[in-house]
């Protein structure tokens, strides 16, 4: 099963070309929004005088989001950014939670599309326990069964070699899906 991916870039302009960047992010976001799976876009710069601005773009899959990173349209938007001076300091891409254990934003970001805030902290530590629990159950019990003499110490070792892959390529993925009706309302 796929999950959406969000790309997160920040890119660095001289302050005094806010407008123009601001303009040219917009445009980006409306040429985005014409590809099929595109969820949403939002930006934020650092402060008023900063020179650091961060992006967010969302699609519903890898696939959609290759389609775009791959287009004519996104050439060319990312070719009139040379205009302007914006240099790319740093892209990231996220498929799970991985970004909630971020801190939360304080500054405000501008919109376009349908960029979601994050869920509250009680519910991202809820979905989290409803995976981890079961997991940590049937991981304890196998190994009991398995391994019944082995160290405690080695036993928790394996376990967790164990359960952090699953929970991060597969568990809590899943779970984020199923439960974004409750995490996001």
């Amino acid at each position: 099963m796929s999950s959406p991916v969000t790309v997160s870039i920040t890119r660095h302009l001289d302050p005094s070309k806010s407008a123009e960047m601001t303009a040219w992010v917009r445009a980006g976001a409306s040429l985005a929004g014409e590809f099929p799976g595109f969820l949403g876009a939002g930006w934020v710069q650092s402060g008023p005088e900063s020179r650091e601005w961060h992006m967010l773009y969302r699609f519903a899959d890898g696939e959609a989001l290759a389609s775009w990173e791959s287009s004519p349209q996104r050439s060319w938007w990312l070719g009139a950014a040379q205009d302007l001076g914006v240099v790319e300091a740093r892209v990231e891409r996220r498929t799970g939670i991985e970004g909630w254990f971020d801190e939360p934003a304080t500054t405000q970001v501008e919109e376009s599309g349908a960029v979601r805030s994050a869920p509250p902290r009680w519910k991202q530590a809820t979905v989290i326990w409803m995976a981890f629990f079961p997991l940590s159950l049937l991981t304890t019990l196998a190994l009991g069964a398995l391994v019944p003499d082995l160290h405690v110490a080695l036993r928790v070792l394996l376990s967790t070699v164990v359960m952090t892959p699953v929970m991060t390529y597969l568990a809590l993925p899943f779970m984020t899906t199923r439960l974004a009706w409750w995490l996001h309302r």
